[in-house]
């Protein structure tokens, strides 16, 4: 089976490499605008949206996909009923950081496998705790990593981990990559082990 991965994502990429699959890097444009209020559908809407796009990229430049699969992604974090993606500025960031402060979020991925004729769709929810954060601990935080381009402000394998309590779940899908979910996910549409 050949992979692809639909994703810019440095991290994701690393992900894969990191267990070992062997894969290419195919990106194309993708709309990320939607209504969708709730976490779960959002991430599993827009995972589909990006491998599709991917894909519909694929078969007009002649590909053939018939041993193909191809991995997209999105991740989000949600708190009080509110979706954080990306961060848009600074004040932004640190408004961010401030809501996790001594609490409990949600960091959800969807991921999708998109096969010759088949696919699949699902996403997975990790909790993440923070300890309580000072304003001057979040501005230095902020101006430090420049976290624009990580969902929800930070990337827990970078500085944000120092102010980790715990998380319960999987620690990749926080990183950006549900690999426990991908690996079940596969094997229910596929039949088989992934590796």
């Amino acid at each position: 089976m050949n992979f692809i991965l639909a994703s810019k994502s440095p991290r994701r990429k690393e992900i894969l490499e990191t267990i070992g699959l062997t894969f290419e890097v195919v990106t194309a444009d993708t709309d990320e605008s939607s209504d969708e209020r709730d976490p779960y559908q959002l991430v599993e809407l827009l995972s589909e949206r990006k491998g599709l796009a991917v894909r519909e990229r694929l078969l007009a430049d002649g590909r053939d996909l018939t041993d193909t699969v191809i991995i997209s992604s999105d991740t989000v974090v949600a708190i009080d009923g509110e979706i954080l993606g990306k961060p848009r500025d600074a004040e932004d960031a640190r408004r961010m950081l401030r809501l996790y402060s001594g609490r409990t979020h949600e960091v959800v991925s969807g991921i999708c496998l998109l096969g010759a004729e088949i696919h699949g769709v699902s996403h997975e929810v990790t909790e993440v705790e923070f300890d309580t954060l000072d304003e001057e601990t979040i501005a230095q935080y902020v101006e430090r990593t420049q976290p624009y381009d990580k969902a929800g402000a930070y990337a827990i394998q970078g500085l944000a981990s120092a102010y980790i309590r715990g998380i319960k779940g999987d620690y990749f899908n926080v990183v950006g990559l549900p690999v426990h979910r991908m690996y079940r996910l596969y094997f229910e549409i596929f039949k088989e082990n992934i590796f």
